[in-house]
């Protein structure tokens, strides 16, 4: 779990670090538009892991290879932003975040499932299949007993 200190640095980074992609290096991103979906950093501040979601991009592997290997103008371009609020300006990997593709491939597995319906076994419509021997026994059948 990371501290409020981490956290906080996180928000930070995520901020500054999509201005830095909007605004100061937008032509490694190839018309690109990138999106930074999780920042985690390591507990000293000086490791930091940038996960990218990438939309309209022909091939998200291609730009995320591009932006790491110019991952030194990126950290120039946060640098510059962000040096009066930091000590040490962090050493920046950047992921490809594929979580949203991950959620639409479950729901497409889950959505092609073939369900059966359950059997209508509950002749009295009280919700309670008749063949259900968990139910306890009315007072109606106590007295029907005696």
């Amino acid at each position: 779990m990371e501290s409020k200190r981490q956290q906080k640095f996180a928000r930070l980074l995520q901020k500054e670090l999509a201005e830095v992609f909007q605004r100061d290096v937008p032509h490694l991103l190839n018309g690109a538009y990138i999106s930074i979906s999780t920042v985690r950093t390591s507990p000293d501040l000086g490791v930091v892991k940038v996960y990218l979601s990438l939309l309209l991009a022909k091939d998200p592997k291609a730009v995320v290879d591009n932006v790491r290997e110019n991952t030194k103008a990126i950290r120039h371009a946060l640098a510059q932003r962000i040096k009066s609020q930091v000590r040490v300006i962090p050493e920046l990997n950047f992921f490809l975040d594929d979580s949203a593709e991950y959620a639409a491939k479950m729901d497409k597995i889950i959505s092609d499932l073939d369900i059966p319906a359950a059997p209508a076994e509950d002749e009295n419509n009280d919700g309670i299949p008749d063949n259900d021997f968990t139910r306890g026994e009315s007072d109606e059948d106590e007295e029907e007993l005696k």
